[in-house]
């Protein structure tokens, strides 16, 4: 089995380090293949950012010539773009954000999400709201740091971590979600501490495609991802 896990940014180091957290979650058999976009942001951290990340992702896989694969990981937390890459292709698609809040949801009542930036929570709440989970979710919190920082300083993103995993406790969450791809490894190192389950979406995503894979199902083409008419799949790019 081949899995494709996308990066929602440029940024190369960060593709590498949620394939080696896939990679650790993948179970004998299943090869990981990590996709950046040739273009876009260098790190998405918020609305423009984020509909920038769509589109170049959904051209990367648009374009892609690399061997075959058998489903799609979609590595950035509430960002655009899932619903075109279902319609898109023609294996399972995962999506880190809707993954780790569909297995958070099997492990507690109300969960939270520690993330980033605080301007990064409104999407990941309507990410959640479209993907049918945001009424278990009991906080979104961000630590302040953005997504270029978080592997700068393992022991200050440890810290953050923590004192905002103790805010969505406080608000009522009894699971904890990393809310950022580049948050992966990470639940290794606070589980304990905070004395919460702590879910990975990068390990979680891995695992439901495996599951979708194994199980024979992918996307339904009845209604809301059936194929659009050639014309419409018809891209050019803008003259001048």
């Amino acid at each position: 089995m081949r899995i494709v896990v996308t990066n929602c940014n440029t940024t190369q180091e960060m593709t590498e380090e949620i394939v080696r957290g896939a990679r650790a979650a993948a179970g004998p058999g299943t090869t990981v293949t990590g996709l950046t976009p040739a273009w876009g942001p260098e790190s998405a951290e918020g609305w423009l950012d984020s509909y920038l990340s769509a589109a170049a992702v959904l051209d990367a896989l648009r374009t892609y010539d690399g061997p075959s694969y058998d489903a799609v990981v979609l590595a950035g937390f509430g960002e655009h773009g899932r619903e075109g890459v279902r319609e898109l292709v023609d294996v399972p698609v995962v999506d880190i954000t809707e993954a780790a809040a569909h297995l958070a949801c099997l492990l507690g009542r109300r969960y939270g999400v520690v993330t980033t930036l605080d301007r990064s929570r409104g999407q990941i709440e309507d990410s959640l709201e479209t993907a049918g989970v945001a009424r278990n979710c009991a906080a979104v919190i961000g630590t302040g740091l953005g997504v270029l920082d978080l592997a700068d300083d393992p022991a200050r993103t440890e810290a953050a971590f923590l004192a905002a995993g103790e805010r969505a406790r406080e608000a009522g969450a009894e699971v904890l979600v990393l809310g950022c791809a580049g948050m992966t490894g990470l639940q290794r190192a606070v589980e304990e501490k905070l004395g919460l389950p702590v879910v990975d979406g990068v390990g979680a995503a891995v695992k439901l495609a495996e599951s979708l894979v194994s199980l024979g199902l992918t996307t339904s083409r009845a209604g809301t991802y059936a194929k659009p008419l050639p014309k419409v799949r018809a891209w050019g790019r803008p003259r001048g």
